[in-house]
């Protein structure tokens, strides 16, 4: 796949992440989850934003540079944790971490693959980047997800086997 259609795809892919995450957040009670959600599509239309600032310098043959895109590290937002999500959530915020647990990881192994085929030096780094920050999301989500699930198992009266 050649670097354009690689930063396509990937545009592609956080416009998804950003309308899912703000349909979450939307349908979400618990406002520990809407915010963990809305907290999530923001990071997706940063993502988007420096991807299309990637493809717009390679499009236009110019050299790409990763100033002004804070790259440097993947946070740690405190929100993602399992003690900031009550207790009372229900079926549907469960459903809607293991979607995002499966979008994070999808989304991490694109990055990692699109970064090995990349010749862009630039290039090449912001999908590395990408990749962990998708990794801190899918650790995070998956933390979340365990305690969940196995709270609704409790309150559903049984436990699993």
């Amino acid at each position: 796949m050649d670097e354009l259609n690689i930063l396509r795809t990937a545009i592609l892919n956080e416009v998804e992440g950003y309308q899912f995450y703000s349909l979450a957040a939307m349908r979400a009670e618990d406002e520990s989850v809407k915010d963990a959600f809305n907290h999530l599509a923001k990071e997706e239309q940063q993502h988007e934003s420096w991807l299309r600032k990637m493809y717009r310098q390679l499009s236009d043959n110019q050299t790409p540079t990763l100033e002004g895109l804070d790259v440097t590290e993947a946070p740690s937002p405190r929100i993602f944790r399992p003690g900031n999500v009550g207790t009372e959530s229900g079926s549907l915020e469960i459903s809607v971490y293991k979607i995002g647990i499966l979008m994070e990881k999808e989304s991490m192994v694109f990055y990692r693959n699109a970064a090995k085929e990349a010749q862009t030096p630039e290039l090449k780094e912001l999908l590395q980047r990408l990749a962990e920050w998708e990794d801190s999301h899918l650790e995070s989500l998956q933390n979340i997800y365990d305690t969940l699930k196995e709270e609704w198992w409790g309150q559903q009266g049984f436990s699993p086997a």
